[in-house]
């Protein structure tokens, strides 16, 4: 059950602390006053769509707060999001909402902990159902008729649903397979060709490294150049380590330059870091020496290498070009090749093989889709007994309803084709909802619908926006009836201009429209509506352009005693508050009170309903 809403900056209210209580609760108020503007905030506070003109113009932020009862599937529900109780009554659902320079920016909390969207609407379907104007324009579409049997079976019905959705994309996806199987049979054995002549190709290259050219590269500027490396070894190591001509070679320089130095050292020990730097240079040129002599000796000149070097550079260049451009692409080519080669002939992907797997899902879908259409049809037979007995207080004694439920091609949803068929009027037909009904019989009609809901709906609050437009007298007077026996069930906030609905109200508010001025008088105080009034008709008749922008329209909602609660009926039904209007709300109210002592009670414990407040003020 909700039990209070705060608002702050929200459309055209500033500030605003409502107290709900339990059972009928209902906002009246002219044309335009706001009404919807409470409900759009209480959508809001649950996840519902907003856009920039949610937020309160001249601000940047706005903040709804929706306080509700805690139950013990909530209290389940917590500890499974993680979520902490703020105490052991209530649970707090706010939303923030930031104005960006496109768009609007919301976080939404439970209880202070963020949360996303899909926790949102998960908790906001066990708490709030909202039945908005103009939804009796849906009722015709088929599959929210399909979607309100199937909630009214149950999480059997559901259940049983799901498995159905599980089949059916098992069998779309066993028929995609075989659908693109027969579509490429005909060019199977031509790519088999191709692929087979590339996997043979590949697999005589011998593909190893990735590498393998580079290196063959190297191997053959070595084998082409044997005879120049040969000699410059040879000069090499002369230089280094012994020449064969007169002039010294760089160890016997650094020998004697050792040499010197040690003779040096006897006489002053400062020379010997210089002595170790030569000494460590000769050691490095003697091996330079001697490795660069080992390199010589083991070059060879071979020309058959050189011939299968180049043999192999030309040919893995070749493969390059048909499946690189490089020899790793080559090498990963082969191996797709490979798999291609599987796929297009392994083992038990035969047409007959998915033909099979295909048929078998069918069947499946076949038994599981009758077992769902028996379920909907147990479903039905409930459903239309239910609602012809919702409907017949609602001044439709002689109404004719039946769940048309007929085959069709299997879908994601089952085989069945629901439609909800109708016949308002003794020896007519049924005929589908829409295309018979009235606009206070589809009214009446959603009313009925949503009371069956609530016999098996854990939903703790039901919202109804102008319900009972279209209608008038004893239809108003059933509808009004039907909303107060709901109430004993679940709480219900209902929006109305009809008195004989709010005359059934538990609580009663008035919601209107105030101009304030948003600063202050000379004095200190705020100014009236009057005054306010005044001094802009006082400006517009010195010829100022505009009225003061200081003024600002704020919505507001009184919750009513016995004595506001009559005027108020009085204005809706005849416009002023005169003896005459106050005497037909006394009998309004008196009539509300003989109804509701012959609603049966849901217990003898009934607990009475919480008492009521509402704070409201400028945003500071």
């Amino acid at each position: 059950m909700l039990i209070s809403l705060q608002i702050e900056n929200f459309a055209l209210v500033d500030r605003l602390d409502l107290s709900m209580g339990a059972g009928l609760n209902v906002l009246t108020g002219e044309t335009g006053a706001g009404k919807s503007i409470i409900l759009d905030a209480l959508d809001a506070a649950l996840g519902g769509k907003v856009t920039n003109r949610a937020i309160r113009t001249g601000c940047e932020r706005s903040l709804i707060e929706a306080t509700f009862d805690l139950d013990p599937s909530l209290i389940t529900w917590l500890a499974e999001q993680q979520i902490e109780l703020v105490d052991d009554m209530s649970l707090v659902c706010s939303r923030e909402l930031t104005s960006g320079k496109t768009n609007v920016r919301s976080r939404s909390r439970v209880n202070g902990v963020l949360v996303n969207k899909q926790q949102m609407d998960e908790l906001r379907d066990r708490l709030l159902e909202i039945t908005a104007q103009g939804q009796t324009m849906h009722l015709g579409r088929p599959n929210l008729q399909r979607e309100w049997l199937d909630g009214f079976g149950g999480a059997e019905l559901i259940e049983r649903r799901e498995v159905v959705t599980d089949v059916y994309v098992a069998t779309q996806q066993a028929f995609k397979i075989l659908e693109k199987r027969r579509q490429f049979e005909q060019q199977r054995l031509q790519q088999l060709d191709i692929f087979e002549y590339q996997a043979r190709e590949l697999n005589l290259a011998n593909l190893g490294e990735p590498d393998e050219l580079e290196q063959l590269e190297q191997e053959r500027q070595r084998l082409s150049h044997s005879v120049e490396l040969q000699q410059q070894s040879y000069q090499v190591y002369q230089a280094l380590y012994q020449n064969d001509r007169d002039s010294e070679a760089c160890a016997d320089l650094l020998g004697k330059a050792e040499s010197a130095l040690l003779d040096m050292l006897r006489y002053d020990n400062q020379l010997q870091p210089i002595l170790d730097l030569v000494t460590g240079a000769l050691s490095q040129v003697e091996e330079a020496g001697k490795m660069v002599n080992a390199y010589g000796a083991a070059l060879e000149t071979d020309p058959d290498r050189l011939q299968e070097v180049e043999d192999r550079i030309v040919q893995l260049k070749q493969i390059c070009r048909k499946y690189g451009p490089t020899l790793a692409d080559a090498i990963a080519h082969s191996q797709q090749v490979q798999q291609e080669l599987e796929e297009l002939s392994g083992s038990g992907q035969s047409l007959e093989v998915l033909e099979k797997s295909y048929q078998e899902k069918q069947a499946e879908l076949t038994q599981v889709c009758a077992h769902l259409t028996g379920l909907r049809q147990k479903t039905a037979h409930t459903l239309d007994a239910l609602l012809i007995s919702e409907l017949k207080p609602l001044a439709m004694d002689k109404v004719q309803f039946q769940v048309g439920i007929t085959p069709c091609s299997p879908t994601a949803t089952g085989a069945d084709r629901i439609s909800f068929l109708f016949s308002p009027n003794p020896g007519e037909p049924l005929q589908p909802l829409t295309e018979i009904a009235s606009g206070g019989e589809m009214s009446r009609f959603l009313l009925a619908l949503k009371a069956c809901f609530s016999q098996v709906d854990s939903v703790g609050t039901m919202v109804f926006d102008e319900i009972d437009v279209g209608v008038s007298g004893r239809v108003a007077q059933a509808i009004a009836e039907k909303l107060y026996q709901l109430s004993r069930r679940h709480q219900v906030l209902c929006v109305t201009h009809q008195p004989i609905v709010a005359a059934m109200a538990d609580h009663h508010f008035r919601v209107g429209k105030e101009i304030i001025d948003s600063g202050e008088s000379i004095s200190g105080k705020r100014r009236s509506t009057k005054q306010i009034a005044e001094s802009n008709g006082s400006a517009a008749k010195n010829g100022a352009d505009d009225v003061r922008e200081d003024v600002r329209t704020v919505v507001r909602v009184i919750p009513l005693d016995e004595r506001q609660r009559r005027e108020e009926l009085a204005q809706l039904a005849g416009g002023k508050s005169d003896q005459d209007a106050i005497a037909f709300a006394d009998s309004l109210l008196a009539q509300a009170a003989t109804a509701r002592l012959a609603q049966m009670p849901v217990s003898s414990g009934e607990v009475p309903p919480k008492k009521v407040k509402v704070k409201t003020g400028r945003s500071k």
